[in-house]
């Protein structure tokens, strides 16, 4: 299982490798039929990119990726036997899933933003680029191929990566990644605990389907090239109140007697810089922060009562890792593999007590995740752990940032003398819209394209 040897030339790039790239475009389209689909998916295979390492002393300027929603393989023509036997969730689609993920209120499908989650999206195609020149170069490219083959564009979302790889809140995203065996890629201390104490990569089967997972079992797809080295993604676009965010931050240090850098980093779990609170609770470390393998090598287990990092916090909610008992297998079957953009430009404004107001702009956001099993691993986090806080034995508290809200919410920052309450907590993050996609293996996109999937 360790030893699993994975054909990284087989697998899409953006599964296995972050590309941190700082400028994205991803398109959502409508194809007018099986033929002129299949005609133009053969136009952009060889131009996806792979997991395969990049030459030594060379990175690509450009690179696709490509994923197909339910109603898209429909689309192409693939037989209701293969459509079928892919994970009920995907077939379902995200907007009919709202009601379970919280998505209601101003979440709810019916205000989403156009072409998401209505079912006439049958390709995303996801454009990364090093400058912005040559994002618009390959939209120009990949527009040309849309017009020649009648393909309609039904979402058009860009993205950008913001100063020092944070997030509109201000926070380094995109941290503790899990290490995958055969991927040669992040370090041990970003897999999980086996039931020897020692610290493991991922088997593939977590986060790709045909390949063994913890359990031993592989995982289920559809038969055929569709089924092996494939994976669903997440695409959730994720609408931030930024001002809302320093004003209720200004407002809860005020009421609670507290700094405003410690509210947030309470609230998230980590300083601005990444430093995890249960390593260096009092203030950000910039040795730990720098480190790529110690900025992970953490747990819970030693702060059962959340007097360090708080039992509600974003990142101890969305990975407990040990925090549940049993070392971290309660955990490890509902981990994701993370791929985020922000969008939108950042709000003026250093956001420590200067209370600022809104601007209007659109920013969020763009949350992107792979995962083998979309119940158990996406929608299993959204509606246990962060919309219910049962788990971590706080009742029906949410997570501030992406919780569903309802009643008199609160948090509590936990302290040995006096526990504080963060409350009412406002909507900070709402649900734009998003979609359940289906990311196939290169031999996979080849069938699609060839209309070969059943053949």
């Amino acid at each position: 299982m360790i030893g699993a040897r994975l054909d990284q030339a087989d697998i899409q790039g953006n599964i296995l490798r972050g590309y941190r790239f700082p400028f994205a475009r991803h398109q959502l389209v409508h194809l007018p039929g099986a033929g002129a689909g299949r005609r133009w998916l053969a136009t952009l295979v060889d131009s996806v990119m792979t997991a395969e390492d990049w030459p030594a002393g060379t990175r690509p300027v450009v690179a696709h990726n490509v994923a197909v929603t339910a109603t898209g393989l429909a689309a192409l023509g693939v037989p209701a036997a293969y459509v079928d036997a892919c994970d009920p969730a995907f077939l379902a689609g995200m907007a009919k899933r709202a009601g379970r993920l919280g998505d209601e209120g101003t979440s709810a499908p019916d205000h989403w933003d156009p072409g998401l989650g209505t079912g006439a999206g049958h390709v995303l195609v996801s454009t990364y680029a090093t400058a912005k020149e040559e994002l618009d170069g390959a939209l120009t490219r990949l527009g040309r191929g849309m017009e020649d083959h009648g393909i309609a564009v039904v979402h058009d979302q860009p993205a950008h990566s913001l100063p020092d790889q944070i997030e509109h809140f201000g926070f380094s995203d995109g941290r503790g990644q899990p290490s995958i065996a055969g991927a040669a890629r992040g370090p041990a201390q970003a897999g999980y605990v086996d039931w020897f104490r020692r610290r493991r990569p991922f088997p593939p089967g977590e986060f790709l389907l045909g390949r063994r997972d913890l359990n031993g079992a592989r995982t289920p797809g559809p038969p055929g090239p569709l089924g092996e080295n494939s994976t669903y993604l997440v695409y959730r676009k994720l609408g931030q109140d930024v001002a809302a965010f320093r004003r209720f931050v200004g407002e809860q240090a005020a009421r609670c007697g507290m700094d405003e850098a410690l509210v947030k980093a309470k609230i998230v779990g980590r300083w601005p810089d990444g430093t995890p609170l249960v390593l260096s609770p009092l203030r950000p470390e910039p040795a730990v922060a720098g480190d790529p393998v110690g900025i992970n090598d953490f747990g819970y287990g030693g702060d059962p009562d959340g007097f360090r990092c708080p039992l509600g916090a974003h990142i101890r909610r969305t990975n407990p890792r040990d925090a549940l008992g049993y070392g971290t297998s309660l955990s490890a079957r509902h981990r994701m593999i993370r791929r985020g953009m922000p969008y939108g430009p950042p709000l003026s404004g250093n956001g420590n007590g200067d209370g600022g107001g809104d601007d209007g702009a659109d920013r969020g956001l763009l949350f992107l995740c792979f995962v083998a099993d979309i119940e158990r691993q996406f929608e299993f986090v959204q509606t246990q752990w962060c919309n219910d806080g049962n788990a971590f034995g706080l009742g029906r508290d949410p997570d501030v940032l992406v919780g569903a809200r309802h009643g008199s919410a609160k948090m509590v920052v936990h302290d040995p003398e006096r526990p504080r309450f963060l409350w009412p907590l406002p909507p900070l993050v709402t649900t734009r819209g998003g979609e359940y996609l289906l990311v196939p293996s290169l031999r996979g996109l080849r069938a699609l394209a060839a209309g070969r999937v059943g053949g």
